[in-house]
């Protein structure tokens, strides 16, 4: 079985981004959410993000790298949209990450320095057709993820919708969800039986 840090998005620890979690816990998985927020929860990603910035985004990546400090190194580390920031930063740059799963988010290699790691197995999830994803250059990055990486997979989901995972928004899209989650556990059971290299 595998050990999860799960960051939450813009709207905050919501009870879909809970839900999620709960599913890994299911499968045996020992998972962490740590809530960025100090318990709030917005209703619009517009309030939360302009929360973050308030709060300040230096601050919010500060409490993500305690959080992971906190725990054994050896971590899946997940992220949905924001939170994908620093699930990729420490995947990227703490060493003994055993993976990094990014949610409708991903950033060039290069924003954290460096390589991706050879040894840390990476997925990117997102809508084919998500204004923020794919129109604001993340399905890109992910690309030359997928293409730098020794162990990365791409997965793209027919749609527009923003934060599709967590069910308890209106973006919610059950049957894109199922297949994430369904994607999510195949590539933690690989990583918790210490198997490595692509599973396409």
């Amino acid at each position: 079985m595998a050990e999860v840090l799960v960051f939450h998005h813009g709207h905050g620890l919501t009870t879909g981004v809970r839900d999620f979690a709960g599913r890994l816990r299911g499968a045996g998985h020992t998972v962490h959410v740590p809530d960025l927020y100090d318990g709030q929860v917005f209703a619009t990603l517009e309030e939360g993000i302009a929360h973050a910035g308030k709060t300040g985004f230096d601050t919010i990546a500060a409490r993500a790298t305690a959080a992971a400090e906190r725990l054994p190194a050896e971590l899946v580390h997940i992220g949905f949209s924001l939170g994908v920031m620093s699930a990729q930063r420490l995947a990227q740059t703490r060493p003994g990450a055993r993976g990094a799963v990014l949610i409708e988010a991903c950033a060039p290699v290069a924003e954290f320095g460096g390589a991706w790691p050879r040894d840390v197995p990476v997925q990117v999830h997102g809508m084919d057709a998500d204004p923020f994803f794919a129109g604001e250059g993340d399905v890109d990055a992910a690309r030359e993820l997928v293409g730098a990486a020794p162990d990365a997979e791409l997965f793209l989901y027919p749609g527009d919708r923003h934060l599709f995972t967590d069910s308890s928004l209106p973006s919610y899209d059950e049957q894109a969800a199922r297949l994430v989650v369904d994607r999510v556990l195949g590539f933690l059971a690989r990583i918790g039986q210490g198997r490595t290299g692509s599973a396409t």
